[in-house]
């Protein structure tokens, strides 16, 4: 639901770029007291962290909620946030144990407990909500708590377990609070982490309108800043934020602004801007599940061997993202070029070959969310896929993010387009929860030695060790095609010359540090 950021400062008519330790602005004396206005497009999904796995839910969970661990900016080890000290017993990888902080409260009051951390992670198991995070822990057997301790039983090895812990799925709720066996239905949040969330609005449809965060003076972790008060504007079109932004009634932008206007930003005194090598990636996933006519591997590889990166890259999104030939996006351990070597280059010859015997041209429906440049997308992908005849692609434009996710959940769609963002920065997060069985894409792929090869990739503390590994589970994807990953996104935060910090929203850690932000 997200590498070290370089970070480029746009001001007057010269970019500036600063390493780590580079501009630092601090807030002044007189700093104003109005809450920092920033906008988005990503969507909240659930309240609930057993209900949503995805960016726009997780970015406030970070700050709503505490996981026993976190992640320091820009670091990619786990420190502890609600527990005093984790660590894994033995050498077999298969057990993690956790002592306690004893001066964690809930927002009802509640002192946190073990109990607590048990019960969280047991019913988000239990619900398994489609649209929820329990694909990342599909390792874990069983927890245990005891005293102040928590122990988790992993089924099998897993050194990335710390790094899930940090995320957005291992929020902690109020066992007082929050149902056993369902998604609570407030429309609030019962939380212990840096922000408590005071306000959240909808509009008629259900739609989320904005959200009204205040730090929380009982807060007690990682976090060392007391933040100011936070309002978060959502937006349906990535033109509705731009006209936002450009009106300043937003003072910081992030995902997504439409990339023509990224594409043709210019130097000005009263922008800046924070570019990074982006870890979110974007893929045409397919449904394998009969009677899909994707469902064969043959028509999925004849797919593949039409796409033209370039032109997505170039033609849609005017150069602000790269072209992505991999499971796995560059800048992670085992990065390769596995769908470049196997398909070079768009090629129908081998495509129509691929197809012998089927009935031209092969009919398939692809959906994607109505936001941005995904409608422009869609019809490049449909315009190369149709190419002399072989395929024919029938559009499926869904105006709500949430409808969209169930409605591929349970397999209405034949293809459809997505963006994931990596939830921590290691590259399993593009394993499991992409490609293995029960992945989070619910798209029906299962195969055995997929699991194996992921499986491998865990067993390692030195990630390293596991590069071999990952280049082999990419080379896999592209044998199999369950997915086509098309491009790597490029990260560009926005804030106006009054705000500091709002590089920090994106570091590649996966947390969104709204406490980061000031007055200047």
């Amino acid at each position: 639901m997200r590498s070290i950021r370089m970070r480029i400062v746009v001001t007057g008519a010269a970019v500036v770029v600063a390493g780590v330790g580079g501009w630092q602005l601090l807030p002044s004396d007189t700093a104003k007291k109005d809450p920092i206005v920033v906008g988005t497009t990503d969507v909240i999904t659930s309240l609930d962290p057993a209900g949503a796995y995805d960016a726009g839910s997780w970015a406030i969970y970070n700050n709503v909620y505490q996981s026993l661990l976190t992640f320091k900016q820009g670091s990619t080890t786990p420190v502890p946030d609600a527990a005093k000290s984790c660590t894994f017993v033995g050498q077999k990888l298969q057990t993690y144990r956790c002592v306690m902080r004893d001066d964690v409260s809930f927002s009802s009051g509640r002192r946190m407990t073990a109990e607590d951390v048990k019960f969280s992670f047991d019913r988000m198991l239990k619900i398994a909500d489609k649209l929820g995070p329990a694909p990342l822990f599909s390792m874990l057997g069983s927890v245990q708590a005891e005293g102040d301790t928590v122990t988790f039983n992993l089924k099998s090895k897993d050194a990335t377990f710390p790094s899930k812990l940090a995320t957005g799925a291992g929020s902690i709720v109020d066992s007082s609070q929050y149902p056993a066996n369902g998604l609570r239905k407030e429309n609030s949040v019962i939380g212990s982490g840096p922000y408590l969330l005071k306000e959240y609005k909808k509009d008629s449809d259900g739609k989320p309108v904005s959200a009204r965060l205040e730090p929380n003076p009982g807060y007690k972790g990682a976090v060392t800043k007391q933040g100011l008060p936070v309002t978060v504007r959502y937006f349906a079109e990535a033109d509705q934020l731009n006209a936002a932004w450009q009106a300043k009634q937003v003072d910081v932008t992030h995902r997504e602004m439409p990339p023509e206007v990224l594409a043709k930003l210019s130097p000005g005194s009263d922008l800046r801007i924070t570019t990074s090598p982006g870890y979110d990636i974007r893929e045409l996933n397919f449904n394998l599940k009969s009677p899909s006519p994707v469902s064969k591997t043959k028509v999925r590889e004849a797919a593949a061997a039409l796409v033209d990166r370039e032109a997505l890259a170039n033609a849609v999104y005017s150069g602000t993202v790269d072209p992505l030939f991999s499971l796995i996006p560059q800048g992670f351990t085992g990065h390769s070029t596995a769908f470049f070597d196997a398909y070079p280059k768009p090629d129908p010859v081998r495509a129509k070959a691929l197809l012998k015997g089927e009935q031209l041209p092969v009919r398939f429906t692809m959906a994607y969310r109505k936001l941005g440049a995904n409608g422009a997308e869609a019809e490049q992908l449909k315009k190369q896929l149709e190419r002399d005849g072989l395929f024919e692609v029938d559009l499926i434009a869904e105006p709500d993010w949430t409808t969209m996710q169930q409605n591929y959940a349970v397999g209405k769609y034949d293809s459809y387009t997505a963006g994931w963002l990596a939830d921590f920065p290691d590259p399993d997060n593009f394993g499991q929860p992409l490609v293995g069985t029960g992945n989070s894409l619910h798209n029906g792929y299962s195969d055995k030695e997929t699991d194996r090869i992921i499986q491998r990739t865990q067993e390692f503390t030195d990630r390293g060790r596991a590069a071999d590994d990952f280049k082999a589970l990419q080379e896999k994807v592209a044998e199999d095609v369950p997915l086509i990953p098309l491009w790597q996104g490029k990260n560009y935060v926005l804030g106006s010359k009054d705000v500091s910090g709002s590089q920090y929203l994106s570091d590649g850690t996966g947390v969104w540090r709204l406490w980061e932000l000031g007055w200047i």
